[in-house]
């Protein structure tokens, strides 16, 4: 992060509010406090967030003192930047990837750090740690800089940026581990609670207002949690009991299957399904 700082004219650090980009907060924390962070914080909101994550995120970032921009897909889809899906299975997962490249156009950002790792999916196991985009904010895994003995060559030309992935070798176990040492604080969500729910092709998913059931789908209520967060579209829940911390890291110690590959329906559209997004400019 201090590299990136040091090199980059306009760096920014995408927030989600899920752990990940909690612990990128917190390695922003240790690199640069007791200073403000050399960079503003930025949120790429579709509007079917989780509001519990929404809340969390505005506590937080005044918490901490810090700057929060935010990036709205439904002011995308006002301007006619995008155009919505429609149907009981549309979401606006992919919409994102278009707000996220206007705002680093807006803003003139240089690199962008994510809190992306490589156990998450077979396309982010591709990725760097400084990850290329051209000026078309497109990724391609074949032009992708070597990176030998930590040394990371961070020049660009004008249009081009770098997302930056700092825990990009860290596994979900890790992820949670540091969660427990360091004490932090998350969204209700990835702790079991009880949900109003409903099943849709092998997956949980949250009753929200946009959600449309389909012939045969029923809404209950039962006890889940979120292995990540994203849009409550495409974002499925894991039935679970764990409501702390270490419950959190036992269950995880045991699963075999990636918190992606459990709970993300934006990830089965295809075998390759996320490189596709990413090419586009996903994060």
């Amino acid at each position: 992060m201090r590299e990136v700082a040091a090199e980059f004219e306009s760096p920014v650090l995408l927030f989600s509010g899920g752990k990940d980009s909690i612990v990128l907060m917190r390695l922003a924390e240790k690199a640069f406090r007791p200073g403000r962070f050399p960079f503003p914080v930025m949120h790429i909101d579709t509007g079917h967030n989780f509001p519990e994550v929404i809340a969390f995120r505005d506590r937080l970032v005044q918490q901490l003192g810090e700057r929060l921009i935010v990036a709205s897909v439904q002011e995308s889809i006002d301007r006619g930047r995008v155009q919505e899906e429609t149907g009981p299975r549309a979401s606006r997962n992919r919409l994102q990837t278009t707000t996220l490249l206007d705002a680093i156009a807006e803003h003139g950002f240089d690199a962008a750090f994510g809190g992306a790792r490589r156990d998450e999916e077979r396309a982010r196991a591709k990725e760097r740690v400084f990850s290329f985009r051209d000026d078309f904010g497109q990724w391609d895994p074949k032009s992708q800089r070597p990176e030998l003995w930590a040394l990371y060559n961070g020049r660009i030309r004008r249009g081009e940026h770098v997302r930056v992935f700092p825990i990009s070798n860290w596994t979900e176990l890790d992820v949670w581990q540091y969660i427990a040492q360091e004490r932090l604080a998350l969204p209700e969500i990835y702790f079991a609670h009880e949900r109003e729910v409903f099943e849709r092709d092998g997956m949980v998913y949250a009753m929200h207002p946009d959600v449309a059931l389909l012939d045969g789908e029923v809404a209950y209520r039962t006890s889940v949690r979120y292995r990540t967060v994203g849009d409550m579209t495409c974002t499925g829940a894991v039935r679970s009991h764990a409501a702390t911390v270490t419950d959190v890291v036992a269950e995880i110690a045991a699963t075999r299957v990636t918190e992606r590959g459990e709970t993300r329906a934006d990830d089965r559209a295809s075998e390759a399904a996320m490189e596709d997004r990413k090419r586009e400019g996903y994060f």
